[in-house]
């Protein structure tokens, strides 16, 4: 069809707006990677910039000193990822689903008994207690993949999700086809769920993979060091060596540029799995978060 004036007009503004926010959104990460191939010396004396005076790999060089910790931390890391987001969507859907059903009993009091947790909780020390003690999880694999495992606000925004996407009379139809309670989970609740299990999962995957705080409390076995943990330990020593250098002009440590390069190295593979979401991602946080 022949297009009106008005139309083009709007189309080329549309095409030019939308071109400059996608330039301005992705500067910082060209600035991000080619600042971590400069120098040490070019970045102290000359800030960062697009064309930096010196280039240098001395900071992947540090990181990949020892690449078998490397590519054994980004096994661990990929593997609690993969599996801790999975598991986390299976069962955190299936407690939405629960206090979704208006037949369960004490369902109003489950939702409160699950809120109240986002508000207080038994503190550090008990919580390190229970984990190490109690559970017996210190150096294990488990701890690594139960600790972000569940997440109370994931749990309300499926619920809510459910409740205002999914008709009641489906499940009731299923039902008197003689389908169970689980069989409407699996085969009803989850596909029509693609929107929001897509969005949190997506949450859900971040903090598995950038989560540092949990090996460093819970694991002291090195071949269970994820990924942000390995570098985490790698810009301390760094942070630790630099420390006693008096003469800017004398550093040698690849401080500033470390911090860029570890950035590209974590950030990088995560970034993949956004495509694979993205046409989830509007619909299920909106629909999760203001219905119900």
């Amino acid at each position: 069809m022949k297009k009106s004036t008005d139309q083009v007009v709007f189309l080329a503004i549309s095409y030019i707006v939308t071109s400059l926010i996608a330039i301005f959104t992705l500067f910082p990460f060209v600035v991000l990677i080619v600042n971590s191939f400069a120098s040490e010396h070019s970045i102290i004396f000359y800030g960062y910039s697009l064309f930096p005076k010196e280039f240098s790999v001395d900071a992947y060089d540090l990181i990949f000193r020892s690449p078998d910790t490397i590519l054994r931390s980004y096994g661990v890391t990929m593997l609690i990822t993969t599996l801790g987001t999975a598991t986390s969507l299976f069962f955190s859907s299936m407690a939405a689903y629960v206090m979704y059903r208006k037949d369960l009993k004490y369902r109003n009091g489950l939702a409160f008994f699950i809120y109240f947790t986002t508000l207080f909780n038994g503190g550090l020390a008990s919580y390190y207690i229970t984990l190490s003690s109690t559970y017996h999880l210190k150096n294990t694999l488990w701890v690594l993949l139960f600790v972000p495992m569940f997440s109370a606000m994931n749990i309300l925004i499926l619920r809510n999700f459910i409740r205002g996407s999914i008709p009641d009379s489906l499940c009731e139809s299923a039902k008197i086809d003689g389908a169970g309670d689980f069989s409407i989970f699996i085969r009803i609740i989850i596909p029509l769920s693609k929107p929001a299990l897509a969005s949190i999962g997506l949450f859900t995957a971040l903090g598995y993979w950038n989560d540092w705080w949990t090996p460093m409390m819970f694991v002291e076995r090195q071949r269970l060091f994820p990924l942000q943990y390995v570098l985490y330990t790698i810009i301390s020593s760094v942070n630790v060596s630099s420390s006693v250098v008096q003469n800017a002009s004398s550093v040698t440590m690849p401080q500033e540029s470390l911090k860029l390069a570890m950035t590209v190295v974590s950030t990088g593979p995560i970034l993949l799995a956004y495509p694979f979401v993205q046409k989830y991602f509007v619909k299920g946080i909106t629909l999760g978060s203001v219905k119900g």
